[in-house]
């Protein structure tokens, strides 16, 4: 038993909707689209859809003549339409009013947080319906996310997969009411697609090769074998930076050079970071001992660099 189930009282003829769950044992029902009552779960009964196949009445109704009407041409597109099932319940429904089948995922985001709902296939002209919402509570909807590929067996046009965001504002809401395709009843209609664009299989290849031989062509450029980290090596610009900006550069420059010689396969690599205030040689080092791939670190030749470079080992 869940909301959108059609549903009669045991305790007399009348039909409705079940809106909401109110609890374990009570749920609310919309009677006849007019009002809703909580009723207690072992009071109802859910209808099922064959009842009207089977129960029929056989009486034959008079036939009325109509005069010819035009047939009403819907637009072609994928669209969520949120349809009433009652005066305050409304199901969104995702409607497929093209040629191609439509494979599609659905979600929730709420407060920046993902749901996922549901994912499925939806044959051309058809729907399918993914959450039922209360205009009570309209404030409180969630944006809702559709992502969909159209497809078919044996077509010859590859598409792009599309993600689209719907999110309800009072302001244009009840202005998007009309005639929902395929259903061919009125809801608030929102278009998911525009023209869908087909991919060109032959160029997407050209690219995807072009790209993988630039990866080929690309040679990684090993460091020198001593790098010096004194900020005036490093930029031209120095004379107006902070202690902290000439820190944080000394340090990029130290950790790209450092990746460049492990990618490189190097065995050694020096840091010349002179002795000063012995902050870069600390911070250098912190890094260092939570690196994997060195083999070890250690003050480099003092003859040569006094304290004021660190010699790194790597494995």
């Amino acid at each position: 038993m869940n909301v959108g189930d059609r549903v009669r009282l045991m305790s007399g003829r009348e039909e409705g909707i079940i809106t909401r769950i109110l609890d374990n044992n009570i749920v609310e029902v919309a009677i006849d689209n007019d009002f809703t009552i909580p009723v207690a779960r072992r009071e109802i009964v859910v209808i099922a859809a064959e009842e009207s196949t089977f129960l029929r009445n056989d009486t034959p109704k008079p036939v009325l003549k109509k005069e010819p009407t035009a047939p009403v041409l819907a637009a072609h597109g994928i669209y969520l339409a949120m349809v009433h099932q009652s005066d305050e319940l409304l199901a969104a429904t995702i409607i497929n009013n093209t040629d191609y089948d439509v494979l599609f995922t659905s979600g929730e985001e709420r407060n920046d947080k993902y749901r996922g709902l549901h994912n499925d296939k939806i044959a051309s002209k058809g729907t399918r319906v993914i959450a039922h919402y209360h205009l009570k509570d309209f404030e409180q909807w969630p944006s809702l996310l559709i992502q969909f590929l159209q497809h078919r067996t044996g077509g010859h046009s590859l598409f792009e997969p599309v993600t689209k965001r719907v999110q309800f504002k009072a302001a244009s809401f009840y202005k998007s009411k009309k005639m929902a395709p395929v259903l061919k009843k009125e809801a608030y209609v929102f278009q998911l697609d525009s023209k869908p664009v087909p991919v060109d299989a032959a160029q997407l290849q050209s690219q995807l090769a072009d790209k993988l031989a630039q990866n080929e062509s690309f040679k990684l450029k090993a460091p020198e074998h001593e790098v010096d980290l004194h900020i005036e090596k490093l930029t031209d610009d120095h004379r107006n930076m902070s202690n902290s900006a000439m820190l944080k550069l000394q340090l990029e420059r130290f950790q790209d050079a450092l990746d460049r010689a492990m990618a490189a396969n190097m065995h050694e690599i020096i840091f010349i970071h002179g002795t000063g205030t012995g902050v870069l040689r600390k911070e250098i080092q912190k890094i260092l001992s939570r690196t994997s791939g060195i083999k070890y670190f250690e003050d480099a030749r003092k003859e040569k660099f006094g304290y004021g470079a660190t010699l790194v080992r790597l494995r």
